[in-house]
Formats: structure tokens, C-alpha cells, sequence
């Protein structure tokens, strides 16, 4: 993997585009979720972002945060952070099918519902999960082309939003109606999974310096492709009441502004999306597998490579996984995700920080500008978020 490739599998790793966004708005209104897409960044995306870059040049393995763990506490903890983060990614990776159908909703409502969903949902886990049998390579173009099918329609619907725009609509709020469960949750897995690309770390051309450009290229796509879009279809009047808005609402938004030509557009936009988040998050769990059975933490037969060099066994659990999970809800399933991922995130802190102080001579081709002091000052913000999140 080179930098391109890698910076939109961190893209998909993590957004994917603003799709997934309206069930914030939908709880909190325009203020708060405006509110949320800048200081999210700042308080979570980043600290996760830099970690990241540290550790994932020091351990270049596809054990990614299992060996930052292994290497801080031991093979227990090691084991247990990799545990939760493939149970994590699993779950996450199941949401991508239920997005996918209630996108295409807009063209075959048969799959709101009944044997038409679940057929739908089981036979794309299946094709999807079969694509990346094919390698990195493939997945890395595949990737790069649906970020740029996401980006054009994007762009062109904030371009058309802009003579509408009533700035007013950016400050509406009800406190009293903020449904906060639901919102903390849906913002925190907006923007969580920074760490999942660290599964790839052995896969990827010169890892000291292409994971450092990557992630900092990803952070400011991932947030400009929520942001943008959010704020230019708030701003337009019928459109910022948050009541309307639910998964899949882009599309009606893309027909007031542009017409049915632009909604099918961006349906098309947020299929590509769906089709990029779970294949990049399919790499990120096969490869961990892969990764851990090496270390020695799962049987070595589940190490085993295809002809591609992909992991078949890793790649088979988690699309068993997938199918076990995709019957649920959006909101079920992202709850049910972040309390477990909150768990590995805490334990990934506590490495970093760890290792920082047992381990100084570690070798490290990037190195947060920070001192132990300063570390600790940064997580603070995004641990308190985590047992936030944990406690909802």
C-alpha cells in the first residue's frame, strides 16, 4: 500500500462521506450537531489519529494495537484488546449492508422490509466480503475510485445549497428534545476507528513515513466530507428540521436542491460508500486475524494466505460475523459497537502512555511532539468521552 491507497482506506475506515450523520441531526438539531463535527475532531479524532501514526510506525506488524498492547502489559491484555477490537469491527462492519438497503430504499422499497431485506443483506455481505479475496491492491483501487464518486456529487450539492442557505437555521436547538444517548453515540462512531488501519501497518510501503501524511490527509477529508454537506443541506429551509431527517436522507435533500438527476446521484454515491466502508473495514478484521495468529495468539492455520496474500480464514470469521449482526438496527447495532470499542480504546491509552514511560528508547519513525505530561493532558479529554459513551 502507498499513500493514496491507504489515505482512503483510513477515509472509509472512519466516514465514508456524511452518510450515517442523520441520525445526529435527528436527535440534536442543527446547532449541536454543527457543534459536534467541530469539536469532536479536536477533543477525539486527533489524539486517536496521532497514537495512531506513533505506534503503528513502532510495531509495522498486522497486529496492529494487539502488539502496542502485548508489548506494554502482556499477552493477556494483548489477547483481550484483540478480542474486542475484532468483535468491534465486526459489528461495525454489519451496519454497512443496513445502510446500503435503506439507501436503494428510494428505488426498491420492497427492501424497507421482510425476506427481500435479508436476502439483500445476506447475498451483498457475501459479494462484498468475496471482493476482498482479490488483495490489498484491488481493495486500494477500489477504494481510491469510490472516494472520488463520493466527493463530486458532494460537491456539487453544497454548490447548490449555497443560494439557499439561511445562516438562522445553524442556531435551532431544543435542549429539552435532545435525545443525548443517541447523539454521543452516533458522533463518537462517526468518527472513531482511526486505529483499524494499524492492522495494514505490515502491508504498507514505508510505513515511517507514509502512515503519518496518510492519517493527517485523512482527518482533514473526513472532516470536511462531514461537515460541508451537513452544514449546506441544514442551512436550507425545510431541510433543517431535524424531524425529517433519518438514514438515507440525503437523497431527498440532493431532490429539493437539484432535482431527481442529483438524488440518484447521490444514491449512487452512497452505495459506493457503503461498498468502501466494508471493504476497508473487512481488510482491517481479516488482516487482524491474520496478524494475531502469527503473534501466536490463534491457532497458525488461521494465519494462512490465499494466492492473492489475503487471510481466507480471517477474512471467513468475519463475514460470519457480519452475516450474524446485519439483522439489526442502525442505532442497535452502534450502540452495541461503541460500548465494546470503548473498552479497547481505554487499554490502547494506557499502551501508549505506558510504553512512553517504560520504553523510551522504543524505537519510533514518528514520534508525537509531546511529552509524557503532555500525552496524558491530550487523552483526557477523549478517555472522558469514552466512559461517557460506556456509561449511556
Amino acid at each position: 500500500l502507498g499513500l493514496w491507497p491507504l489515505v482512503t482506506l483510513i477515509f472509509f475506515e472512519v466516514s465514508g462521506g456524511p452518510f450515517g450523520t442523520e441520525d445526529a441531526v435527528s436527535a440534536a438539531g442543527p446547532l449541536l450537531t454543527i457543534l459536534g463535527f467541530l469539536v469532536f475532531p479536536v477533543l477525539w479524532s486527533v489524539p486517536e489519529a496521532l497514537i495512531t501514526a506513533e505506534l503503528a510506525t513502532a510495531f509495522p506488524e498486522n497486529s496492529g494495537y494487539v502488539a502496542w498492547v502485548t508489548a506494554a502489559f502482556g499477552p493477556f491484555w494483548g489477547f483481550q484488546e484483540g478480542l474486542w477490537s475484532w468483535m468491534s469491527g465486526v459489528t461495525d462492519n454489519s451496519l454497512y449492508p443496513v445502510m446500503l438497503a435503506a439507501n436503494l430504499e428510494v428505488f426498491f422499497p420492497q427492501l424497507a422490509h421482510g425476506w427481500p431485506k435479508y436476502v439483500f443483506l445476506v447475498g451483498m455481505s457475501l459479494l462484498l466480503s468475496g471482493l476482498n479475496f482479490r488483495g490489498l491492491t484491488v481493495v486500494g483501487n477500489a477504494v481510491i475510485t469510490s472516494t472520488l464518486a463520493i466527493l463530486v456529487p458532494f460537491a456539487l450539492l453544497c454548490v447548490l445549497c449555497l443560494p439557499q442557505i439561511q445562516l438562522s437555521n445553524y442556531t435551532r436547538v431544543d435542549l429539552d428534545k435532545v435525545d443525548w444517548s443517541t447523539f454521543l453515540n452516533v458522533m463518537f462512531w462517526n468518527l472513531n476507528y482511526w486505529d483499524s488501519v494499524s492492522t495494514l501497518a505490515g502491508e504498507v510501503r514505508d510505513p515511517g513515513r507514509t502512515f503519518p501524511r496518510a492519517l493527517l490527509l485523512a482527518v482533514v477529508l473526513v472532516v470536511a466530507m462531514y461537515l460541508l454537506p451537513t452544514m449546506a443541506a441544514l442551512g436550507v429551509p425545510l431541510l433543517a428540521d431535524g424531524g425529517g431527517w433519518k438514514l438515507g436522507y440525503y437523497g431527498p435533500v440532493a431532490k429539493q436542491v437539484g432535482g431527481p438527476w442529483l438524488a440518484a446521484w447521490i444514491i449512487v454515491a452512497a452505495a459506493c460508500s457503503q461498498v468502501g466502508q466494508y471493504q476497508a473495514e473487512m481488510a482491517s478484521d481479516s488482516y487482524q486475524v491474520q496478524g494475531m495468529a502469527e503473534r501466536g495468539f490463534l491457532p497458525r492455520a488461521l494465519g494462512r494466505r490465499s494466492r492473492y496474500g489475503t487471510p481466507v480464514y480471517g477474512i471467513v470469521l468475519s463475514s460470519l460475523g457480519v452475516l450474524c449482526l446485519a439483522w439489526k438496527t442502525f442505532t442497535e447495532i452502534v450502540t452495541m459497537l461503541n460500548a465494546i470499542y470503548c473498552l479497547a480504546e481505554l487499554l490502547e491509552f494506557a499502551a501508549f502512555v505506558w510504553l512512553r514511560i517504560k520504553r523510551p528508547d522504543l524505537p519510533r519513525p514518528y514520534r508525537v511532539p509531546l511529552p509524557t505530561w503532555g500525552l496524558v493532558v491530550m487523552l483526557l479529554p477523549a478517555s472522558a468521552l469514552l466512559v461517557v459513551v460506556l456509561a449511556m
